[in-house]
């Protein structure tokens, strides 16, 4: 185990705040009224499936992937941080569950369309163009290869489904519908804004970042803020630049290997329970999330 990790956290048990709610990877807190805390475990999710097995160190390598990614496109929209310290708001012997894998942060109106942008053909876009020529409906040039750059980024929103459940792409218009017109085509702008202005600085470190989503909601006056996560190897598709090749699935930085793995596993239909993780398959996980931090920001798990 490397000398940064500490023992993992598959599920929090704050006693000192009322539990809100659990996602497939964050535990939710409410402080007072107006916020959040948000703790990030160890879970992994897969096909929108809960693992078993924990991964250690991948919750505070994604909080402090978020926090860096917060930080840096804070001018293009805000967030939904607070900047109170996580350990300032649960009890003394609840600290060591917080430090490091939590944030505080404004208590904001979810809106429940994932925005994904995409800018490689890859995944589920892969099966869905090479079965009709498009991606979500949007129709692209014919004869890209696997894993191929689109011509621009696309904007693919899915609506957000239960835990155990599957997103479900949606089309623009039906997003449009959900939440309203100017809404949407303000949260596509600002999505595809986001994932060029991270993509641009992913590539000078040797990164390319294939495909992400965000989550926004809206404060008490209406206001959009990016919220959740951003741009953290569980909401993005992160490809080393030296191994890129068309035609190919890239390695890539985030949950992928365990993705590859559930692909062998016999009869095993994508629902709840999850297979068994092998011991060397989490630790090589474990250490995809740690490099993706390093490589992305530059910076070491704190």
């Amino acid at each position: 185990m490397p000398a940064t990790a500490r023992p993992a956290l598959y599920e929090s048990s704050l006693r000192s705040l009322p539990l809100v709610g659990r996602g497939k990877v964050r535990d939710n807190y409410a402080v007072g009224e107006d916020k959040l805390l948000i703790v990030t475990t160890d879970r992994l999710s897969a096909f929108d499936v809960v693992m078993g097995e924990p991964i250690p160190d991948k919750g505070r390598v994604l909080n402090q992937m978020a926090l860096y990614w917060f930080e840096k496109l804070a001018d293009l929209v805000p967030n939904h941080l607070t900047g109170i310290a996580p350990e300032s708001v649960v009890a003394a012997d609840e600290v060591d569950q917080v430090r490091g894998r939590s944030m505080v942060v404004k208590r904001l109106q979810p809106i429940m369309v994932e925005a994904v942008v995409r800018g490689y053909v890859i995944g589920s876009g892969w099966k869905d163009y090479q079965a009709t020529g498009a991606i979500c409906g949007i129709a692209l040039p014919p004869g890209l290869l696997q894993a191929a750059e689109l011509p621009e980024p696309i904007f693919t929103p899915a609506a957000k489904a239960a835990v155990g459940e599957h997103d479900e792409n949606i089309s623009f218009d039906d997003m449009a519908s959900r939440v309203g017109r100017l809404l949407a085509e303000r949260i596509r702008e600002i999505s595809i804004e986001l994932y060029l202005r991270a993509r641009e600085h992913a590539a000078r470190r040797g990164i390319i970042i294939a495909d992400t989503k965000f989550e926004f909601g809206l404060d008490d006056e209406g206001v959009l803020h990016l919220m959740d996560e951003a741009l953290t190897a569980d909401s993005s598709r992160f490809w080393p630049a030296d191994a890129y090749r068309p035609g190919i699935s890239p390695p890539s930085f985030d949950k992928q290997f365990v993705r590859d793995y559930l692909e062998t596993v016999p009869g095993w239909n994508k629902k709840a329970p999850a297979p068994t993780l092998p011991p060397e398959v989490v630790a090589a996980t474990a250490e995809k999330y740690r490099e993706a931090l390093r490589r992305l920001t530059g910076r070491e798990l704190d």
